[in-house]
Protein backbone atom coordinates (compact mmCIF):
# COMPACT_ATOMS: atom_id res chain seq x y z
CA UNK A 1 0.00 0.00 0.00
CA UNK A 2 1.56 3.29 -0.94
CA UNK A 3 1.56 6.56 1.01
CA UNK A 4 -1.73 7.80 -1.54
CA UNK A 5 -3.58 4.81 -0.87
CA UNK A 6 -2.71 4.90 2.76
CA UNK A 7 -3.92 8.35 3.51
CA UNK A 8 -7.35 8.14 1.59
CA UNK A 9 -8.94 6.03 3.99
CA UNK A 10 -9.07 8.10 7.34
CA UNK A 11 -10.16 10.70 4.75
CA UNK A 12 -12.98 9.13 3.46
CA UNK A 13 -14.00 7.92 6.41
CA UNK A 14 -14.32 11.92 7.41
CA UNK A 15 -15.92 12.21 4.40
CA UNK A 16 -18.29 9.78 4.49
CA UNK A 17 -19.53 10.71 8.57
CA UNK A 18 -19.80 14.35 7.30
CA UNK A 19 -22.18 12.81 4.68
CA UNK A 20 -23.85 10.49 6.90
CA UNK A 21 -24.64 13.66 9.23
CA UNK A 22 -25.66 15.61 6.69
CA UNK A 23 -28.52 13.18 5.67
CA UNK A 24 -30.18 13.93 9.33
CA UNK A 25 -30.31 17.70 8.67
CA UNK A 26 -31.23 17.76 4.80
CA UNK A 27 -34.15 20.19 5.28
CA UNK A 28 -32.70 22.28 7.93
CA UNK A 29 -29.36 22.53 5.03
CA UNK A 30 -31.72 22.93 2.03
CA UNK A 31 -33.78 26.13 4.31
CA UNK A 32 -29.81 27.61 5.35
CA UNK A 33 -29.16 27.44 1.38
CA UNK A 34 -32.25 29.26 0.58
CA UNK A 35 -32.11 32.23 2.74
CA UNK A 36 -27.98 32.30 1.87
CA UNK A 37 -28.40 32.40 -1.66
CA UNK A 38 -31.30 35.03 -1.49
CA UNK A 39 -29.33 36.91 0.56
CA UNK A 40 -26.35 37.13 -1.51
CA UNK A 41 -28.01 37.69 -4.63
CA UNK A 42 -30.32 41.00 -2.92
CA UNK A 43 -27.61 43.43 -5.31
CA UNK A 44 -27.60 41.54 -8.44
CA UNK A 45 -29.91 42.56 -11.23
CA UNK A 46 -31.87 39.43 -10.91
CA UNK A 47 -31.99 40.28 -7.29
CA UNK A 48 -33.25 43.83 -8.22
CA UNK A 49 -35.91 42.55 -10.63
CA UNK A 50 -37.53 39.96 -8.54
CA UNK A 51 -37.70 42.08 -5.18
CA UNK A 52 -35.19 40.11 -3.48
CA UNK A 53 -35.24 42.63 -0.68
CA UNK A 54 -38.63 41.76 0.34
CA UNK A 55 -38.59 37.87 -0.02
CA UNK A 56 -38.93 36.67 3.52
CA UNK A 57 -40.15 32.78 3.59
CA UNK A 58 -39.79 30.63 0.40
CA UNK A 59 -43.89 31.28 -0.17
CA UNK A 60 -42.57 34.71 -1.61
CA UNK A 61 -39.98 33.71 -3.75
CA UNK A 62 -42.52 31.35 -5.40
CA UNK A 63 -44.63 34.36 -5.86
CA UNK A 64 -42.29 36.50 -6.93
CA UNK A 65 -39.53 34.31 -9.24
CA UNK A 66 -41.08 32.24 -11.75
CA UNK A 67 -40.25 28.80 -13.24
CA UNK A 68 -37.69 29.52 -15.83
CA UNK A 69 -36.46 27.62 -18.72
CA UNK A 70 -33.08 28.67 -20.80
CA UNK A 71 -34.87 30.76 -23.12
CA UNK A 72 -36.44 32.83 -20.39
CA UNK A 73 -33.17 33.26 -18.27
CA UNK A 74 -30.93 33.91 -21.91
CA UNK A 75 -31.45 37.83 -21.60
CA UNK A 76 -29.65 37.73 -18.35
CA UNK A 77 -27.18 35.38 -19.48
CA UNK A 78 -26.56 37.22 -22.65
CA UNK A 79 -25.92 40.75 -20.48
CA UNK A 80 -23.03 38.68 -18.97
CA UNK A 81 -21.86 37.40 -22.25
CA UNK A 82 -21.53 41.33 -23.05
CA UNK A 83 -18.95 41.64 -19.77
CA UNK A 84 -21.70 43.01 -17.27
CA UNK A 85 -20.86 42.22 -13.65
CA UNK A 86 -23.39 41.14 -11.26
CA UNK A 87 -26.41 39.89 -13.01
CA UNK A 88 -27.40 36.84 -11.96
CA UNK A 89 -24.66 36.63 -9.42
CA UNK A 90 -22.20 38.66 -7.25
CA UNK A 91 -18.87 39.30 -9.45
CA UNK A 92 -18.58 37.34 -13.13
CA UNK A 93 -18.59 33.94 -13.26
CA UNK A 94 -15.19 32.01 -13.54
CA UNK A 95 -16.35 30.01 -16.34
CA UNK A 96 -19.65 29.36 -18.66
CA UNK A 97 -20.19 25.84 -19.31
CA UNK A 98 -21.02 25.27 -22.57
CA UNK A 99 -23.64 22.63 -23.58
CA UNK A 100 -26.03 21.84 -26.85
CA UNK A 101 -29.72 22.29 -25.89
CA UNK A 102 -32.45 20.80 -28.86
CA UNK A 103 -34.69 24.22 -29.00
CA UNK A 104 -32.32 26.61 -27.68
CA UNK A 105 -28.80 25.97 -29.81
CA UNK A 106 -25.48 26.46 -27.57
CA UNK A 107 -26.26 27.08 -23.54
CA UNK A 108 -24.01 28.95 -22.14
CA UNK A 109 -24.24 28.13 -17.97
CA UNK A 110 -22.55 30.18 -15.16
CA UNK A 111 -20.31 28.53 -13.26
CA UNK A 112 -18.62 30.99 -10.26
CA UNK A 113 -16.57 31.09 -7.73
CA UNK A 114 -18.89 30.33 -5.24
CA UNK A 115 -20.02 26.87 -7.21
CA UNK A 116 -17.51 25.42 -8.54
CA UNK A 117 -16.66 23.61 -5.64
CA UNK A 118 -20.39 21.67 -5.89
CA UNK A 119 -18.65 20.12 -9.05
CA UNK A 120 -15.68 19.47 -8.23
CA UNK A 121 -15.98 18.21 -4.42
CA UNK A 122 -19.14 16.01 -4.86
CA UNK A 123 -16.99 14.10 -7.78
CA UNK A 124 -14.28 13.71 -4.84
CA UNK A 125 -17.43 12.50 -2.55
CA UNK A 126 -18.53 10.07 -4.42
CA UNK A 127 -15.22 8.30 -4.70
CA UNK A 128 -14.59 8.83 -1.07
CA UNK A 129 -17.79 7.29 -0.46
CA UNK A 130 -16.98 4.33 -2.10
CA UNK A 131 -13.26 3.73 -0.53
CA UNK A 132 -15.17 3.76 2.78
CA UNK A 133 -17.30 1.35 2.62
CA UNK A 134 -15.70 -0.99 0.24
CA UNK A 135 -12.07 -0.36 2.02
CA UNK A 136 -10.48 -0.10 -1.48
CA UNK A 137 -8.25 2.28 -2.27
CA UNK A 138 -5.93 0.56 -4.50
CA UNK A 139 -7.14 1.84 -7.27
CA UNK A 140 -5.59 4.96 -6.27
CA UNK A 141 -2.35 3.77 -6.96
CA UNK A 142 -3.02 2.85 -10.78
CA UNK A 143 -3.88 4.79 -13.95
CA UNK A 144 -7.32 6.62 -14.18
CA UNK A 145 -9.18 7.74 -17.29
CA UNK A 146 -12.04 10.41 -17.50
CA UNK A 147 -13.63 10.07 -20.99
CA UNK A 148 -14.16 13.92 -21.23
CA UNK A 149 -14.83 16.82 -23.44
CA UNK A 150 -11.42 18.85 -24.63
CA UNK A 151 -10.20 21.24 -21.72
CA UNK A 152 -9.36 23.51 -24.03
CA UNK A 153 -11.42 27.02 -23.54
CA UNK A 154 -12.50 29.99 -25.27
CA UNK A 155 -13.82 33.07 -23.98
CA UNK A 156 -16.84 34.56 -24.24
CA UNK A 157 -17.75 38.20 -22.65
CA UNK A 158 -13.76 37.64 -21.29
CA UNK A 159 -15.18 34.18 -19.47
CA UNK A 160 -13.06 31.17 -20.10
CA UNK A 161 -15.67 28.73 -22.11
CA UNK A 162 -15.87 24.85 -22.86
CA UNK A 163 -17.67 21.83 -22.10
CA UNK A 164 -18.52 21.28 -17.96
CA UNK A 165 -16.21 18.00 -18.05
CA UNK A 166 -13.08 19.81 -19.52
CA UNK A 167 -13.39 22.50 -17.63
CA UNK A 168 -13.49 19.64 -14.36
CA UNK A 169 -10.43 18.53 -16.06
CA UNK A 170 -8.48 21.66 -15.37
CA UNK A 171 -9.57 21.28 -11.53
CA UNK A 172 -8.44 17.84 -10.80
CA UNK A 173 -5.84 17.91 -7.69
CA UNK A 174 -2.40 17.61 -8.21
CA UNK A 175 -2.00 14.20 -6.33
CA UNK A 176 -4.20 12.97 -8.81
CA UNK A 177 -3.25 14.57 -12.32
CA UNK A 178 -0.32 11.74 -12.77
CA UNK A 179 -2.16 9.15 -12.32
CA UNK A 180 -4.49 10.39 -14.78
CA UNK A 181 -5.19 9.55 -18.74
CA UNK A 182 -5.23 10.55 -21.52
CA UNK A 183 -2.86 13.12 -21.70
CA UNK A 184 -4.01 17.04 -22.36
CA UNK A 185 -3.18 16.72 -26.00
CA UNK A 186 -5.23 13.69 -26.67
CA UNK A 187 -8.21 15.62 -24.50
CA UNK A 188 -7.89 18.01 -27.06
CA UNK A 189 -8.57 16.46 -29.86
CA UNK A 190 -12.18 17.20 -30.82
CA UNK A 191 -13.08 14.11 -33.25
CA UNK A 192 -14.25 11.87 -31.18
CA UNK A 193 -12.84 8.43 -33.41
CA UNK A 194 -9.38 10.08 -33.58
CA UNK A 195 -9.54 10.90 -29.78
CA UNK A 196 -10.56 7.62 -29.03
CA UNK A 197 -7.84 6.21 -31.11
CA UNK A 198 -5.26 8.34 -29.38
CA UNK A 199 -7.15 7.26 -25.87
CA UNK A 200 -6.40 3.01 -26.92
CA UNK A 201 -2.91 4.14 -27.66
CA UNK A 202 -2.25 5.71 -24.71
CA UNK A 203 -4.12 2.96 -21.98
CA UNK A 204 -3.66 -0.36 -23.68
CA UNK A 205 -0.25 -0.93 -22.12
CA UNK A 206 -1.01 0.50 -18.71
CA UNK A 207 -2.40 -0.72 -15.33
CA UNK A 208 -5.72 1.03 -15.55
CA UNK A 209 -7.98 0.83 -12.22
CA UNK A 210 -10.79 3.40 -13.06
CA UNK A 211 -12.34 3.88 -16.00
CA UNK A 212 -15.43 7.01 -15.71
CA UNK A 213 -17.81 7.77 -18.69
CA UNK A 214 -20.63 8.49 -19.99
CA UNK A 215 -21.77 4.51 -20.93
CA UNK A 216 -22.81 4.57 -24.45
CA UNK A 217 -18.99 6.23 -24.85
CA UNK A 218 -17.67 3.92 -22.76
CA UNK A 219 -18.85 0.96 -25.00
CA UNK A 220 -16.95 2.25 -27.67
CA UNK A 221 -13.54 2.64 -25.65
CA UNK A 222 -14.37 -1.10 -24.08
CA UNK A 223 -15.12 -2.34 -28.04
CA UNK A 224 -12.11 -0.76 -29.52
CA UNK A 225 -10.24 -2.30 -26.98
CA UNK A 226 -11.47 -5.51 -27.56
CA UNK A 227 -10.92 -5.23 -31.43
CA UNK A 228 -7.33 -4.06 -31.10
CA UNK A 229 -6.53 -7.26 -28.25
CA UNK A 230 -8.89 -10.06 -28.48
CA UNK A 231 -9.32 -9.74 -24.64
CA UNK A 232 -12.04 -8.90 -22.38
CA UNK A 233 -11.18 -5.52 -20.92
CA UNK A 234 -10.83 -7.13 -17.64
CA UNK A 235 -8.13 -9.35 -18.51
CA UNK A 236 -6.31 -6.64 -20.22
CA UNK A 237 -6.78 -4.56 -16.90
CA UNK A 238 -6.30 -7.09 -14.25
CA UNK A 239 -6.01 -4.27 -11.89
CA UNK A 240 -9.46 -2.38 -13.36
CA UNK A 241 -11.85 -2.37 -10.29
CA UNK A 242 -13.82 0.53 -10.24
CA UNK A 243 -15.95 1.81 -12.93
CA UNK A 244 -17.92 5.21 -12.67
CA UNK A 245 -20.57 6.55 -14.69
CA UNK A 246 -23.38 8.67 -15.11
CA UNK A 247 -25.24 11.09 -17.91
CA UNK A 248 -27.87 8.19 -18.93
CA UNK A 249 -29.70 5.61 -17.43
CA UNK A 250 -27.57 2.74 -16.88
CA UNK A 251 -29.85 -0.10 -17.28
CA UNK A 252 -29.95 -0.40 -21.19
CA UNK A 253 -26.08 -0.76 -21.43
CA UNK A 254 -25.17 -2.08 -17.97
CA UNK A 255 -25.52 -5.95 -19.44
CA UNK A 256 -23.17 -5.39 -22.06
CA UNK A 257 -20.66 -3.10 -20.54
CA UNK A 258 -19.88 -5.81 -18.11
CA UNK A 259 -19.53 -8.83 -20.47
CA UNK A 260 -17.26 -6.61 -22.50
CA UNK A 261 -15.52 -6.75 -18.89
CA UNK A 262 -15.69 -10.21 -18.72
CA UNK A 263 -15.91 -9.82 -14.85
CA UNK A 264 -17.95 -8.11 -12.05
CA UNK A 265 -16.04 -4.23 -11.17
CA UNK A 266 -17.66 -2.23 -8.41
CA UNK A 267 -19.84 0.61 -10.04
CA UNK A 268 -20.31 4.00 -8.60
CA UNK A 269 -23.71 6.14 -10.42
CA UNK A 270 -23.09 9.76 -10.48
CA UNK A 271 -25.55 12.78 -11.66
CA UNK A 272 -23.61 15.56 -12.58
CA UNK A 273 -25.26 18.41 -14.83
CA UNK A 274 -23.62 21.72 -15.94
CA UNK A 275 -25.99 23.38 -13.67
CA UNK A 276 -24.79 21.56 -10.72
CA UNK A 277 -23.84 18.35 -9.74
CA UNK A 278 -27.34 17.01 -8.60
CA UNK A 279 -26.77 13.44 -7.10
CA UNK A 280 -24.40 10.69 -6.21
CA UNK A 281 -24.38 7.21 -5.40
CA UNK A 282 -23.33 7.36 -1.70
CA UNK A 283 -23.58 3.72 -1.11
CA UNK A 284 -22.34 0.92 -4.23
CA UNK A 285 -24.53 -1.90 -2.99
CA UNK A 286 -27.68 0.01 -2.94
CA UNK A 287 -29.63 1.99 -5.83
CA UNK A 288 -30.44 5.16 -5.53
CA UNK A 289 -28.50 8.43 -5.78
CA UNK A 290 -28.36 10.83 -2.89
CA UNK A 291 -29.39 14.25 -3.33
CA UNK A 292 -27.03 16.95 -2.96
CA UNK A 293 -28.54 18.96 -0.25
CA UNK A 294 -25.86 20.85 0.93
CA UNK A 295 -23.82 22.06 -1.96
CA UNK A 296 -24.70 25.68 -3.03
CA UNK A 297 -28.30 24.03 -4.24
CA UNK A 298 -31.79 24.86 -2.82
CA UNK A 299 -33.92 22.74 -4.90
CA UNK A 300 -37.16 22.55 -6.12
CA UNK A 301 -39.73 20.36 -7.27
CA UNK A 302 -42.47 20.64 -9.57
CA UNK A 303 -45.21 17.31 -10.76
CA UNK A 304 -43.96 16.43 -13.67
CA UNK A 305 -47.74 16.09 -14.89
CA UNK A 306 -47.82 19.74 -14.32
CA UNK A 307 -43.77 20.79 -15.50
CA UNK A 308 -45.34 23.03 -18.73
CA UNK A 309 -47.83 24.95 -16.80
CA UNK A 310 -47.74 28.60 -16.43
CA UNK A 311 -47.80 28.30 -12.92
CA UNK A 312 -46.67 25.02 -11.69
CA UNK A 313 -47.16 23.23 -8.22
CA UNK A 314 -43.50 23.80 -6.46
CA UNK A 315 -42.40 22.22 -3.42
CA UNK A 316 -39.43 21.97 -1.93
CA UNK A 317 -37.55 19.52 -0.10
CA UNK A 318 -40.04 19.09 3.11
CA UNK A 319 -43.28 18.33 1.23
CA UNK A 320 -41.83 15.76 -1.89
CA UNK A 321 -43.62 12.32 -1.38
CA UNK A 322 -41.99 8.29 -2.43
CA UNK A 323 -42.71 7.94 -6.12
CA UNK A 324 -44.01 11.03 -7.56
CA UNK A 325 -42.31 11.87 -10.55
CA UNK A 326 -40.94 15.38 -10.22
CA UNK A 327 -39.27 17.83 -12.71
CA UNK A 328 -36.05 19.80 -11.38
CA UNK A 329 -35.92 22.99 -10.56
CA UNK A 330 -32.43 24.87 -9.28
CA UNK A 331 -31.17 27.69 -7.44
CA UNK A 332 -28.10 27.96 -7.32
CA UNK A 333 -24.81 30.05 -6.08
CA UNK A 334 -24.36 30.29 -9.87
CA UNK A 335 -27.18 32.18 -10.27
CA UNK A 336 -29.43 30.04 -12.03
CA UNK A 337 -32.73 30.40 -10.69
CA UNK A 338 -36.15 29.08 -10.22
CA UNK A 339 -34.07 26.98 -12.84
CA UNK A 340 -35.29 23.94 -14.87
CA UNK A 341 -32.81 21.71 -15.94
CA UNK A 342 -35.10 19.76 -17.75
CA UNK A 343 -34.64 16.30 -15.95
CA UNK A 344 -37.46 14.45 -13.79
CA UNK A 345 -36.64 12.04 -10.61
CA UNK A 346 -38.59 10.13 -8.31
CA UNK A 347 -37.16 9.62 -4.89
CA UNK A 348 -37.23 5.89 -3.59
CA UNK A 349 -36.52 7.06 0.12
CA UNK A 350 -36.84 10.26 2.23
CA UNK A 351 -34.76 8.84 4.97
CA UNK A 352 -32.29 9.94 3.22
CA UNK A 353 -33.34 11.48 0.60
CA UNK A 354 -32.20 9.03 -2.91
CA UNK A 355 -33.33 9.68 -6.08
CA UNK A 356 -33.23 7.41 -9.65
CA UNK A 357 -33.35 9.50 -12.29
CA UNK A 358 -36.64 9.09 -14.34
CA UNK A 359 -36.06 10.68 -17.95
CA UNK A 360 -36.29 14.46 -19.69
CA UNK A 361 -39.33 16.36 -19.33
CA UNK A 362 -39.08 17.42 -23.16
CA UNK A 363 -38.49 13.93 -24.18
CA UNK A 364 -41.87 12.16 -24.08
CA UNK A 365 -44.15 10.57 -26.47
CA UNK A 366 -47.94 12.27 -26.25
CA UNK A 367 -48.57 12.39 -30.12
CA UNK A 368 -52.13 10.76 -28.80
CA UNK A 369 -52.49 11.83 -25.43
CA UNK A 370 -50.56 9.13 -23.88
CA UNK A 371 -47.58 10.76 -22.94
CA UNK A 372 -45.06 7.83 -22.10
CA UNK A 373 -41.57 9.03 -20.92
CA UNK A 374 -38.43 7.37 -20.78
CA UNK A 375 -38.60 5.21 -17.71
CA UNK A 376 -41.42 3.82 -19.01
CA UNK A 377 -39.81 2.63 -22.62
CA UNK A 378 -36.24 1.71 -21.15
CA UNK A 379 -38.75 -0.64 -18.33
CA UNK A 380 -40.33 -2.13 -21.09
CA UNK A 381 -37.65 -3.01 -23.33
CA UNK A 382 -35.13 -3.68 -20.87
CA UNK A 383 -37.84 -5.90 -19.14
CA UNK A 384 -38.82 -7.84 -22.57
CA UNK A 385 -34.55 -8.56 -23.05
CA UNK A 386 -33.45 -9.84 -19.83
CA UNK A 387 -36.48 -12.23 -19.74
CA UNK A 388 -35.32 -13.56 -23.85
CA UNK A 389 -31.33 -13.16 -23.32
CA UNK A 390 -32.00 -10.40 -26.17
CA UNK A 391 -29.24 -7.60 -26.26
CA UNK A 392 -29.76 -4.15 -27.08
CA UNK A 393 -26.89 -1.69 -27.52
CA UNK A 394 -28.96 1.68 -28.40
CA UNK A 395 -32.69 2.35 -29.07
CA UNK A 396 -35.26 5.26 -29.41
CA UNK A 397 -39.00 4.98 -30.20
CA UNK A 398 -41.20 8.07 -31.91
CA UNK A 399 -44.40 8.18 -32.49
CA UNK A 400 -46.01 7.30 -36.60
CA UNK A 401 -48.86 9.43 -37.54
CA UNK A 402 -50.53 7.70 -40.23
CA UNK A 403 -52.25 10.19 -42.08
CA UNK A 404 -54.11 7.42 -44.86
CA UNK A 405 -54.90 4.03 -44.29
CA UNK A 406 -54.54 2.19 -41.05
CA UNK A 407 -53.42 3.26 -37.65
CA UNK A 408 -51.04 4.85 -36.14
CA UNK A 409 -48.19 3.27 -33.63
CA UNK A 410 -45.40 3.46 -31.71
CA UNK A 411 -42.09 3.25 -33.80
CA UNK A 412 -38.93 1.84 -32.53
CA UNK A 413 -35.07 1.64 -33.58
CA UNK A 414 -33.04 -0.56 -31.89
CA UNK A 415 -30.04 -1.88 -32.26
CA UNK A 416 -29.56 -5.42 -30.98
CA UNK A 417 -26.24 -7.14 -30.43
CA UNK A 418 -28.12 -10.52 -30.82
CA UNK A 419 -31.84 -9.91 -32.30
CA UNK A 420 -34.72 -12.00 -30.69
CA UNK A 421 -34.97 -15.29 -32.38
CA UNK A 422 -38.90 -14.62 -32.18
CA UNK A 423 -39.19 -11.29 -33.18
CA UNK A 424 -43.19 -11.07 -32.98
CA UNK A 425 -43.29 -12.89 -29.83
CA UNK A 426 -40.50 -10.20 -28.41
CA UNK A 427 -42.93 -7.20 -29.99
CA UNK A 428 -45.75 -8.47 -28.56
CA UNK A 429 -43.69 -8.59 -24.63
CA UNK A 430 -42.30 -5.00 -24.95
CA UNK A 431 -45.97 -4.04 -26.06
CA UNK A 432 -47.61 -5.49 -23.04
CA UNK A 433 -44.85 -4.07 -20.46
CA UNK A 434 -45.28 -0.71 -21.62
CA UNK A 435 -49.06 -1.28 -21.48
CA UNK A 436 -48.46 -2.29 -18.10
CA UNK A 437 -46.93 1.08 -17.45
CA UNK A 438 -48.70 3.29 -19.15
CA UNK A 439 -52.57 3.13 -18.32
CA UNK A 440 -53.15 6.00 -21.29
CA UNK A 441 -51.13 4.04 -23.76
CA UNK A 442 -53.38 0.67 -22.60
CA UNK A 443 -55.98 2.54 -23.31
CA UNK A 444 -55.49 3.36 -26.80
CA UNK A 445 -54.25 0.23 -27.50
CA UNK A 446 -57.39 -1.52 -26.20
CA UNK A 447 -59.75 1.13 -27.83
CA UNK A 448 -58.03 0.10 -31.07
CA UNK A 449 -57.24 3.86 -31.61
CA UNK A 450 -53.28 2.46 -31.73
CA UNK A 451 -51.77 -0.69 -33.28
CA UNK A 452 -49.12 -2.46 -31.69
CA UNK A 453 -45.73 -0.81 -31.30
CA UNK A 454 -43.14 -1.49 -34.58
CA UNK A 455 -39.52 -2.55 -34.23
CA UNK A 456 -36.91 -1.39 -36.79
CA UNK A 457 -33.78 -3.64 -36.65
CA UNK A 458 -31.01 -1.48 -37.14
CA UNK A 459 -27.42 -2.61 -38.71
CA UNK A 460 -24.57 -2.40 -36.59
CA UNK A 461 -23.40 0.82 -35.23
CA UNK A 462 -26.34 2.36 -36.98
CA UNK A 463 -26.68 4.96 -34.24
CA UNK A 464 -22.99 6.02 -33.97
CA UNK A 465 -23.16 6.88 -37.65
CA UNK A 466 -26.07 8.58 -37.25
CA UNK A 467 -24.54 10.53 -34.41
CA UNK A 468 -21.63 11.50 -36.43
CA UNK A 469 -23.58 12.42 -39.45
CA UNK A 470 -25.29 15.34 -36.94
CA UNK A 471 -21.37 16.28 -35.95
CA UNK A 472 -22.80 14.93 -31.98
CA UNK A 473 -20.27 11.87 -31.53
CA UNK A 474 -18.45 11.49 -28.33
CA UNK A 475 -18.28 13.66 -25.76
CA UNK A 476 -21.57 14.32 -23.26
CA UNK A 477 -23.83 13.83 -26.19
CA UNK A 478 -26.18 11.38 -25.91
CA UNK A 479 -29.52 9.92 -28.03
CA UNK A 480 -33.06 10.63 -26.87
CA UNK A 481 -34.24 7.79 -26.06
CA UNK A 482 -37.80 9.12 -27.03
CA UNK A 483 -39.27 11.98 -29.13
CA UNK A 484 -42.94 13.26 -29.69
CA UNK A 485 -41.57 14.04 -33.43
CA UNK A 486 -40.48 12.44 -36.28
CA UNK A 487 -37.17 14.28 -36.95
CA UNK A 488 -34.55 11.86 -35.38
CA UNK A 489 -37.18 8.83 -36.83
CA UNK A 490 -37.05 10.24 -39.84
CA UNK A 491 -33.44 10.09 -40.31
CA UNK A 492 -32.83 6.59 -38.65
CA UNK A 493 -34.63 5.37 -41.50
CA UNK A 494 -31.64 5.51 -43.46
CA UNK A 495 -30.12 3.01 -40.83
CA UNK A 496 -32.48 0.17 -40.68
CA UNK A 497 -31.25 -3.25 -41.49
Amino acid sequence: MNLKSLLARPFANYIQNKISKGMETAVEDQQNIFKGLVKAARNTEFGSDHGFNSIQSYADFVKQVPVRDYEQIKPYIEKIKEGRHNILWKGKPIYFAKTSGTTSGIKYIPITKDSIPNHINTARDALLCYIAQSGNSEFTKGKMIFLSGSPELDRVGGVPTGRLSGIVNHHVPRYLRRNQLPDYETNCIEDWENKLENIVKETISQSMTLISGIPPWMQMYFDRLIEKTGKKVGDLFPQFSVMVQGGVNFEPYKRKLYESIGRQVDCIETYPASEGFIAFQDNYRESGLLLNTNSGIFFEFVPAAEAFNESPTRLSLADVKVGENYAVIINSNAGMWAYSIGDTIKFISLNPYKIIVSGRIKHYISAFGEHVIGEEVEYALMKAANENGVKIIEFTVAPMVEQGKGKSYHEWFIEFEHAPEDMDAFIQKVDDNLRGKNVYYDDLIAGNILERLKINNMRKNSFIDYMKSIGKLGGQNKLPRLSNDRKIADELRNYIK
